[in-house]
């Protein structure tokens, strides 16, 4: 099961939300390059990277914080956070990004999303972030009607890298990820799904090896690393697989 360190930034530096309120922000380094450097050279294989002022925004905002990552590792590097459109994602890819997360547009347009599948095979990944079970969009500001599984299954033959689920009431809050819905929804699909939200603790991470077989690749973790809850060198040894 591969690692995603979690990079997510405000205002040009890396910090931790608490379910995705802006007001909650810590910021636990000023250089996301650094934080970055820091992981590769810890191991891990991937790292997960969010503007979250683009995911308001629209558009990504810390293009520079984001091309100093590029810049500054050699691993693949998944990012999303305003990422609305063709050019977006062309422009991403581009400039090095290996696999372009897509949330908002995933659901009010599945079309671009299937089209973008065909012309970048394999660098693109949707992510479902839900609250009460739905799906929310637009940095988690606006909540839509369909379930988490039926907007899943829409991606399920159009060639999507991965489905990230996120549990936004367990995001940052240190309460451990929900276990029986990433199983429900892996499950349900053939898209491989990231396991993310509330990741605590190393028991957590070992809780989620056990959905391994039912589809379950990966897990995104944040402020349990910060936090140093979670000890980098014994997570990737307990989650093995890819990142060894």
């Amino acid at each position: 099961m591969i690692l995603y360190p979690a990079i997510d930034i405000n205002d040009g530096q890396c910090v931790r939300l608490l379910r995705g309120e802006k007001s909650s922000a810590i910021t636990y380094s000023v250089d996301p390059a650094v934080q970055a450097k820091h992981f590769q050279n810890a191991g891990c294989k991937w790292i997960h990277v969010v503007d979250l002022e683009g995911a308001f925004a629209g558009k990504v905002v810390n293009v520079t914080a984001v091309r100093s990552i590029l810049s500054t590792v050699d691993i693949p590097l998944q990012f999303g956070g305003g990422i609305r459109n063709r050019t977006h994602i062309h422009d991403w890819i581009n400039a090095g990004i290996s696999r372009v997360i897509l949330g908002t547009v995933a659901l009010f347009n599945p079309n671009l999303v299937a089209a973008v599948c065909r012309d970048y095979p394999g660098m693109i990944s949707v992510s479902i972030d839900v609250r009460n079970g739905k799906p929310a969009v637009e940095g988690w500001t606006k909540t839509s009607t369909i379930t988490a599984r039926d907007l899943a299954l829409k991606f399920e033959d159009v060639g999507v890298a991965s489905i990230i689920f996120t549990d936004i009431d367990r995001d940052g809050a240190m309460q451990g990820p929900n276990l029986e819905e990433t199983r429900i929804l892996a499950q349900a699909l053939s898209i491989p799904v990231i396991a993310s939200g509330g990741v605590s603790s190393i028991d957590d991470l070992l809780q989620l090896t056990k959905l391994n077989n039912d589809g379950v690749e990966g897990v995104i973790v944040g402020r349990a690393i910060y936090d140093g809850r979670i000890n980098m060198n014994h997570a990737l040894r307990v989650l093995g697989g890819d990142n060894t």
